[in-house]
């Protein structure tokens, strides 16, 4: 009918077309229009903005990233891609026709909606599915307006307002060798990190078996309930209705069943005690809280969870191995217990590990048993749990030796003789100990500044460089929460800009609308304690790198008196008559504070003089807020890799894996083999580093490139073209 929309029938055959065309699916993820619209102009480089994010690994509390240098890994992005793209089809689906006249036409594979309007609509949905499903929402995080409004101007022109290395003091190489470029994660399977243990052990994935335990229950808890049964116990569970119980008849009326129904109910949902009745003679299962919220309350705590069902003879511990791909540690945690239902502060790891990485680590929880924990493998996509035990003591964050590096370089410039050099260099000198990019920030407002602001009392300055406009690669929301704030100076009003309300941001404008805009110090309190140590911990890094810088142009590379070397975790001066009896691995400097001491010659004047000029008395570095008082620390200047090896190798395929994961291994995939000759060269690498080292810095070594995502992004380019 003339004028009339079309049909929603129409709709979805356009949807389910676009969606399950088998070209598209066969087309690499990067030449695929994505799920949302962007222009194709400077689309070659967009792939890089998640690739060259600066992924950390925080290890006591100290940060370890990596730039990436890199296109997107198109195998593994692809199926996540079509189950989202199924997953919005079958919405659409199962809607009415009323409101299926509302969606405009797709084009080209793009959506029908926002992936933020589905995901509200999906609110009846499994839980963990949406919980899960919002979380990856705010990693994404960019809303279409905010990703068509930064297509005005390339990620690579954008990243041109970024920090350098020059800007952070890392100035300094310790090698003689010629530099040669190359990349960086061009897929995320080309960095896997392994942690080092305390006990020096490297950690690997090679057993998914359950250790054998008469006590727990068989594997048909995971399966007797159904999807329904499940929602309304976890409902029950969480108070989240006005039942006071739940009954589930028994079908198939067994002692053995009614006990794996009562076994499945008290360990899947903690806090719910069960009985039998007969009804009408049937038999049923009757779930119920034993004493009400305060029970369950108590039941969810880390002190006391699940304290009705665990054995006393088993340790209160699971540690276990966690493999993950393309996930942080706190990101693969808070997937974990949503699936288990429980709170994440149940687990603990001795260290953060990097999202855009293959990392491995030991990861321990309270009171899960190793048989709900190895269920997940069958659940989860990217994640792999094994190597489980019981064991007394949870993990302690900083407990580890350090981290074991798998890394490839592709398409490498360097001769066999350059690699062979720079390789050599680094495995017997060492590298420059400084503290990555990573540590700044990527934008035109450095982390460190926020943390001078701090240390100088200059709280109006902490509040305007965190959320002032700035110019640099930002997601869209944060760009019109600035400018709300900007012209408003209203908090609530700028929060409202904000999707995400966990970043930094969010954090402050809530505190701002909470406590007011005389009560900054307040407001400020409100963002995470290692959130708001971070930056002043990056103000330390900063005056670390530069006075590192200085003390290795002014006496090189060999120790000199006045140096600091530490005799256990004290720190002593190089006297003259001793200075042969140390080697530049031995000397440490300060990061400032109110409890270290200082080098006895010329950098002791340079720290005073860089202080001063930052309008800070480097003889009262403590604070009136205690948190943020600064005592100081030391970190070695050279750092020599443990473990070094590595081998060049040809390859034609760029997407092919040029080395086995641990799953490839438990799958009992052959290694990969390589040809004398191929179209690329690629440089494997495998080191050791100890906690708080980058290898960023290790890399830069080797390469004697500038590490800052704006160098390489303008190298990027440069090699795209």
């Amino acid at each position: 009918m003339p004028g009339r929309p079309r049909s929603w029938l129409f709709r979805v055959a356009l949807v389910a077309a676009a969606l399950l065309r088998p070209e598209q699916r066969a087309r690499p993820l990067a030449a695929r229009p994505g799920p949302r619209p962007r222009s194709q102009a400077p689309g070659s480089l967009k792939c890089f903005l998640g690739a060259l994010k600066m992924e950390m690994t925080e290890v006591t509390g100290v940060s370890l990233k990596r730039g990436s240098v890199a296109v997107e890994d198109n195998d593994r992005v692809a199926p996540a891609e079509e189950a989202k793209r199924q997953k919005i089809l079958d919405h659409c689906l199962t809607k009415s026709q009323s409101e299926l006249e509302h969606v405009s036409p797709p084009s080209g594979v793009n959506v029908p909606e926002p992936p933020e309007a589905v995901s509200a609509r999906e609110g009846t949905k499994n839980s963990d599915v949406q919980l899960e499903e919002e979380e990856e929402e705010e990693e994404d995080g960019l809303s279409e307006e905010g990703e068509e409004e930064e297509e005005a101007e390339s990620f690579a022109d954008m990243m041109k307002h970024g920090l350098t290395e020059l800007d952070v003091g890392i100035t300094k190489f310790v090698s003689s060798h010629q530099g040669f470029s190359g990349i960086l994660k061009e897929r995320y399977s080309d960095f896997v990190v392994h942690e080092i243990g305390k006990d020096g052990r490297i950690s690997h994935l090679d057993d998914l078996s359950v250790p054998v335990d008469e006590e727990d229950p068989t594997e048909d808890v995971f399966t007797v309930l159904t999807a329904e049964e499940k929602q309304r116990l976890e409902e029950l569970q969480l108070f989240k209705n006005k039942e006071t119980s739940v009954a589930i008849e028994v079908i198939e009326d067994t002692k053995e069943k009614r006990t794996i129904i009562h076994q499945a109910i008290k360990s899947l949902f903690p806090g719910l005690e069960t009985k039998t009745e007969d009804r009408e003679g049937k038999k049923y299962i009757v779930a119920y809280h034993a004493a009400g919220k305060k029970a369950l309350a108590k039941v969810r705590t880390a002190a006391d969870p699940r304290k009705h069902s665990w054995p006393k003879s088993r340790g209160s511990y699971c540690h276990f191995v966690l493999y993950k791909e393309n996930k942080d540690t706190m990101d693969a945690i808070n997937v974990l217990s949503k699936y288990l239902r429980v709170k994440p502060n149940i687990f603990s790891y001795m260290g953060t590990k990097d999202k855009r990485a293959i990392t491995v680590q030991e990861i321990a929880v309270l009171k899960i048993t190793a048989q709900r924990l190895a269920h997940l493998n069958k659940c989860l996509m990217n994640f792999k749990l094994g190597n489980f035990s019981y064991q007394k003591n949870p993990l302690k964050l900083g407990e580890l030796q350090g981290n074991h590096f798998t890394v490839v370089l592709r398409n490498i410039t360097g001769t066999d003789e350059q690699v062979q050099q720079a390789m050599n260099s680094l495995k017997e000198i060492g590298f420059i100990n400084y503290y990555g990019m990573q540590r700044f920030g990527t934008t035109a407002v450095p982390t460190y500044q926020v943390g001078r602001a701090i240390l100088q009392n200059s709280w109006t300055e902490v509040m305007d460089l965190i959320l002032k406009p700035r110019s640099g690669a930002e997601k869209g929301y944060l760009v019109k929460c600035r400018e709300e704030w900007a012209k408003t100076k209203d908090p609530a009003a700028a929060l409202r800009k904000l999707p995400v309300k966990r970043c930094v941001e969010g954090q402050l404008l809530r505190g701002l609308s909470k406590y007011g805009m005389k009560n900054i110090v307040s407001a400020f309190g409100i963002i995470p304690r290692n959130n708001r140590l971070m930056y002043i911990h990056s103000y330390q890094s900063y005056v670390w790198n530069n006075m590192v810088s200085k003390r290795i142009e002014e006496y090189g590379l060999r120790p000199v008196p006045g140096d600091l070397v530490l005799k256990g975790a004290t720190a002593t001066y190089v006297d003259e008559e001793d200075v042969n009896n140390y080697s530049i691995h031995d000397v440490v400097m300060p990061l400032p504070g109110f409890d270290v001491i200082y080098p006895k010659h010329k950098i002791s004047e340079a720290y005073r003089e860089m202080l001063t000029a930052d309008n800070l008395d480097i003889d009262n570095m403590r604070h009136k807020i205690r948190d943020y008082s600064l005592s100081g620390a030391y970190r070695k200047i050279i750092i020599r890799p443990q473990n070094v090896s590595w081998e060049v190798v040809a390859y034609d395929d760029p997407k092919i894996p040029l080395f086995n994961t641990d799953v490839d291994n438990l799958e009992g995939k052959p290694p990969p083999v390589f040809a004398s000759e191929g179209k690329y060269r690629a440089l494997k690498m495998d080191f050791s580093l100890p906690p708080s080292t980058y290898a960023t810095m290790a890399i830069r070594e080797v390469l004697k490139m500038d590490t800052s995502i704006k160098n390489q992004t303008q190298l990027n380019t440069t090699w795209l073209r």
